[in-house]
């Protein structure tokens, strides 16, 4: 097949492509930045300069790669594109992301529409956010969590629109778990280090993970099989902040990260840094497994830490 990868210089996007073309697909990608054409050129695809916020630099990205499948893997998370990590002002930090989840995804699959372009995956988001209600670890079946009246709001209702639209239009979308590996989970790791990423209150809070390659070959099936629908694509092993950050740290040859009260917690972090460390739901990837036929390399985050920062 043809396929358009949108964000194919993402820390996902360079696992997707080559894997992509060892299946023997042609892969058109796009980036933001001629300086990036190079990289894309290296990893073997078709490379095009593309403002996913704007409708016509879409629109003719789209239609001169002619594809048969469109990937939506952009996002603006990236320190280069947004700084510093910042849960406490989250609705600043993601607010370019937000507008690519919404903005973005129209733009995409209104450029489908007009070249007849007869599927899209798009890239969800899953790892605490599942309805802070019931048991701690959740399916396709149970509603995200909107965090109305924090400063997560704006993105939660991003990644509800992406399932909404694409969902009409007949696509898959990937609900990635908390993406780890090369480039993925650098400024996490190095908070742990300087100590900087305390356990707040007991730390019940649950978290699901995914190691990008896991996240990638999950995403070439969804292609292939032209899946339709909503998948959680995370790994086998959803846990509370009280075992996977002590583990990364000791994986990141770091001291064991100090404990922060929730008052105090709130005060630093914000309320959605609280939420996430002591209410946060994790999800089960059963769907995808049985639906898609996917099998993890990295089965659990204990596994995939150990190995990327031994």
């Amino acid at each position: 097949m043809r396929v358009f990868v949108a964000g194919g210089t993402g820390v996902l996007g360079q696992r997707l492509v080559p894997r992509l073309l060892a299946r023997g697909h042609q892969v058109t990608a796009t980036t933001t930045s001629a300086a990036k054409l190079d990289l894309l050129d290296r990893l073997g695809a078709d490379g095009v300069v593309m403002d996913g916020l704007d409708a016509a630099s879409v629109g003719e990205a789209v239609a001169a790669a002619r594809p048969d499948a469109i990937v939506h893997q952009m996002t603006a998370i990236s320190m280069a594109h947004a700084g510093k990590p910042d849960m406490k002002h989250m609705d600043r930090w993601f607010a370019p992301t937000v507008r690519l989840r919404t903005e973005g995804t129209d733009h995409l699959l209104a450029a489908a529409e007009a070249t007849g372009v007869p599927h899209v995956v798009a890239q969800g988001y899953a790892s605490w956010n599942g309805i802070r209600e019931g048991g701690w670890v959740k399916t396709e079946e149970d509603p995200l969590d909107l965090h109305a009246g924090t400063a997560a709001h704006a993105g939660m209702e991003a990644i509800r629109h992406i399932e909404d639209v694409v969902g009409k239009a007949g696509g898959a979308v990937m609900r990635y778990g908390g993406l780890y590996g090369p480039g993925a989970s650098d400024d996490q790791v190095e908070l742990v280090r300087k100590r900087q990423f305390p356990l707040v209150g007991g730390g019940t809070g649950y978290s699901s993970w995914v190691h990008l390659d896991d996240a990638a070959s999950a995403t070439v099936l969804a292609v292939e099989q032209k899946a339709a629908g909503v998948f959680n694509i995370v790994d086998d092993e959803p846990a509370p902040a009280s075992e996977w950050l002590p583990y990364l740290a000791a994986c990141a040859g770091a001291k064991k990260p100090m404990r922060a009260p929730k008052w105090l917690a709130r005060l630093l972090a914000g309320e959605v840094a609280v939420a996430m460390m002591t209410e946060g739901r994790g999800f089960s990837n059963a769907k995808a497994k049985r639906e898609l036929g996917w099998e993890l390399r990295y089965p659990s985050w204990r596994q995939g830490f150990k190995e990327g920062l031994a």
